[in-house]
């Protein structure tokens, strides 16, 4: 089983971008879907975007056009880059993992890194 670990938070003001990164233990990586989730204060966590195993991506309408996801199976990283950010867009963000699996679902991953804090200034 992997173990995760975020990184590339911070704080940003609007229109700015931010790469999240999702680190990975473990020489099985490659079979993983990965998910990135964000919870904003008081609000439910929220799929953002999806890459599968195979390396197909999915991505929440909310920043489609915005934010684009990519692995490095070699190194064992997933990056979500994330353009144009907006307010809205304040949450902390979590990377999770399931071997051949995945969805827009969070109970679809059973493994979850500890997230990192993105703050978007207006």
């Amino acid at each position: 089983q992997v173990q995760l670990v975020e990184s590339g938070g911070g704080l940003v003001q609007a229109g700015g971008s931010l790469r999240l990164s999702c680190a990975a233990s473990g020489r099985t990586f490659s079979s993983y879907g990965i998910g990135w989730f964000r919870q904003a204060p008081g609000k439910e966590r929220e799929f953002v975007a999806r890459i599968t195993w195979s390396g197909s991506t999915s991505c929440a309408d909310s920043v489609k056009g915005r934010f684009t996801l990519s692995r490095d199976n070699a190194k064992n990283m997933v990056y979500l880059q994330m353009n144009s950010l907006k307010p809205e867009d304040t949450a902390v963000y979590y990377c999770a993992a399931a071997r051949y699996g995945g969805s827009s679902s969070s109970r679809s991953y059973n493994t979850w890194g500890q997230g990192t804090q993105v703050t978007v200034s207006s």
